[in-house]
């Protein structure tokens, strides 16, 4: 049985390629990116959507009166596509109750600090700003808190002398784009099983 994956995003969605290529050489078995729905039209991640074939569909926020209505509209496209895991790769908005409960623990994100620590957006510069001497990304279930849910994986990456903010941020996400696909894997695999705050892993 193949399972069906959806993937929202905002930008260029170069997690959301990581995994895709982990899927195409096969790490990632039996499953299929569905659709890749995007709340911004000129995402340069639906491109890479279609240069593999994959359904990418934007839907404009502003055409559904609010929230409520716009996330509705995206319940109803994962639906479509019989969607069993939901991926956020690079998705800049905050997920609304309604999704959370149609897919509780079936909801992953990908954030470029070690949680609990520098939540919230701009995590790498926080964390620079803040003088750490590690930092690193975190995969975790998405509950009705910002960055809160449940972790599945993290990596930690030093923190150089010589580091500015962007050489930090990008080698932060040469570990997403690992860590990243081998949690889907896990999921894929029913690896994952969550008990209130912890994810153990079999």
């Amino acid at each position: 049985m193949t399972l069906n994956i959806a993937v929202l995003v905002s930008g260029r969605g170069s997690n959301l390629q990581s995994i895709i290529d982990n899927i195409e050489n096969g790490y990632i078995p039996d499953a299929a990116i569905k659709v890749v729905v995007s709340d911004k039209g000129d995402a340069y991640a639906l491109e890479r959507a279609n240069d593999h074939g994959i359904d990418g569909v934007f839907i404009d926020p502003s055409a559904f009166g609010g929230k409520k209505g716009y996330e509705k509209e995206v319940l109803k496209t994962l639906e479509k596509y019989d969607t069993e895991l939901v991926v956020l790769a690079g998705y800049m908005r905050i997920i609304g109750s309604d999704l959370i409960e149609a897919y509780r623990n079936r909801i992953m994100n990908i954030h470029p600090a070690l949680l609990p620590s520098f939540m919230g957006l701009h995590a790498q510069k926080q964390a620079f700003d803040y003088g750490v001497k590690v930092a690193g990304c975190t995969v975790h279930f998405v509950d009705e808190g910002m960055d809160t849910g449940p972790i599945i994986l993290q990596r930690s990456v030093p923190v150089l002398e010589e580091d500015t903010e962007d050489t930090l941020a990008d080698r932060i996400l040469e570990q997403e784009h690992k860590i990243y696909p081998e949690a889907v894997k896990l999921f894929v695999e029913d690896r994952l099983k969550v008990d209130g705050r912890k994810v153990s892993i079999s």
